[in-house]
């Protein structure tokens, strides 16, 4: 009796699959930031339709592993940095990640509270403030551009060359204010102009918008920040903890 051979149909889902497996093994010989051959080169050389490839593309940009760039290509990515929202400075974060945070301080300026600088400091309008903006960078990566307000009456002779490093090991160990608690609110963002050009990035690439406003000890407000992280090298992390209400009420030890 002759022997028959079963031949099953191929899906679209699994054209998808082999295609996104064939990609995988091909960003696995390359290197951080190389360019992946174009579309059309890699669907002739196996066998499947521009659109299913485009599509096994589509979901490993999503899973950060190829990342497009405008007019040049598509290319491998490396690992976003994570940034976890903490009572925390950036230098110590990265640090922690094992990345290299470097700082170059863009501007400080002694102003005047406007009134929206003054309503998130709670100062009067007019008040001096200290508002610096740094370039935040990762192993030499540009990652950030932070814009930080605090009352000047908390940090006499402030300088350029103080903003090195951490800043809240700067405020601790310099000016004895520890900082205990904070808030922040994270967004999408668009970047302008000036800030795509520091951050070496299109104006058409996604961000993260993070506000911040920290406490010391006493509850007093020291410091109003709003920082642009890139939305290709960063992910924004948040620890969740129960609220009040989910929290069962232990028997205390007598």
């Amino acid at each position: 009796m002759q022997e028959v051979e079963t031949v099953f149909p191929v899906t679209p889902g699994d054209r998808t699959a082999e295609a996104r497996a064939r990609l995988l093994d091909l960003i696995h010989t390359l290197g951080t930031g190389e360019k992946i051959p174009a579309e059309r080169e890699l669907a002739q050389r196996w066998g499947v339709a521009r659109m299913t490839l485009r599509k096994a593309i589509d979901r490993l940009v999503l899973d950060g592993l190829l990342e497009r760039r405008e007019r040049r290509g598509t290319f491998t990515s490396r690992p976003r940095v994570p940034r976890h929202l903490t009572i925390s400075s950036f230098t110590e974060e990265m640090t922690r990640r094992g990345v290299q945070a470097t700082s170059r301080t863009l501007a400080l300026r002694r102003i005047k509270a406007t009134t929206a600088v003054s309503r998130q400091l709670r100062l009067p309008v007019g008040d001096p403030v200290i508002r610096f903006v740094r370039l935040r960078l990762g192993d030499g990566e540009p990652l950030a551009v932070e814009t930080n307000h605090v009352p000047a009456v908390l940090v006499p002779g402030l300088a350029e060359a103080d903003l090195v490093g951490s800043w809240y090991a700067l405020l601790a160990e310099r000016y004895g204010i520890d900082i205990m608690s904070g808030v922040a609110n994270v967004e999408p963002a668009m970047p302008d102009e000036r800030t795509a050009e520091l951050l070496g990035i299109a104006v058409t690439q996604p961000c993260f918008r993070v506000r911040t406003i920290v406490r010391d000890r006493g509850g007093r407000i020291v410091e109003y920040g709003e920082s642009i992280y890139r939305g290709d090298e960063m992910a924004i992390t948040v620890e969740l903890l129960p609220g009040r209400d989910n929290v069962r009420s232990r028997p205390r030890a007598n």
